[in-house]
């Protein structure tokens, strides 16, 4: 019998793999020495293809620990090196899904702020001016819905900055379900935050093949009443719409 593991496969080649994590999982080790999501599927691909030795591979970008969602991988450097370009040319649609508790002022919109990380508290601050070493942070959001005095928003991303949307929906009144650390009154069992890479669209950086991806819910009732609010919306296949 498999044992149980804290992701599952959403799509692989020999280039790229990619999964859709739960929350609580590290992307990555850090000082913490708990099993990363890196560590697990280097484990998966050694016991799937019967490889010997030592796995290549690579996250091309990260998740909070607490998020749920797809995690792209790159299987060789080409494709780490590859993945990395479209995600720092912004040529990849990301779409998350954020529970708030707070009706947004406006049901659509565009956030822009300017982040100041604390290394130590691993926690950042946004500001709606530019100050002295802050990064810019862009996204644009649309409410879908409301179910069990909870909204959900669909979140798009148009900067990668750490901990961006956590902080730019709390800067807007709008903290996470569950993220404490950005102003939720409360943390909920199982280090979690309800915020969920939901989508990724882009062109496939080796075989120049469109894909779209996308993540089912976590397990977890609270996420799947939230299910009858999608309307996905996929935009033009050219991608020349990208930012």
């Amino acid at each position: 019998m498999k044992k149980r593991v804290p992701y599952s496969v959403v799509y692989e080649d020999n280039h790229l793999l990619i999964v859709n994590k739960e929350p609580g999982v590290l992307v990555q080790t850090d000082r913490t020495g708990d099993p990363s999501l890196t560590e697990l599927l280097k484990e998966y691909i050694k016991e799937e293809y019967k490889k010997p030795g030592d796995v290549f591979l690579n996250p091309v970008h990260r998740l909070d620990r607490p998020v749920s969602g797809l995690v792209v991988f790159g299987r060789t450097s080409k494709a780490v090196e590859r993945m990395t370009e479209l995600f720092r040319k912004r040529q990849i649609q990301k779409t998350y899904w954020a529970v708030v508790r707070h009706h947004p002022a406006e049901k659509k919109g565009k956030l822009v702020h300017y982040l100041i990380k604390d290394e130590a508290k691993n926690q950042v601050t946004a500001y709606d001016y530019e100050v002295p070493g802050s990064q810019r942070a862009e996204l644009s959001y649309r409410l879908l819905g409301k179910i069990n005095e909870h909204y959900l928003l669909e979140v798009e991303p148009l900067t990668g900055r750490p901990h961006q949307i956590r902080a730019q929906l709390a800067a807007m009144g709008c903290p996470i379900r569950g993220d404490a650390k950005y102003g939720y009154d409360r943390e909920v069992p199982g280090k979690k935050i309800y915020l969920h890479a939901r989508r990724l669209y882009f062109i496939h950086p080796v075989k120049k093949e469109p894909l779209i991806l996308r993540a089912g819910l976590p397990v977890d009732p609270f996420w799947e009443e939230f299910l009858e609010l999608d309307n996905e919306e996929f935009k033009d296949k050219n991608l020349d719409f990208i930012f």
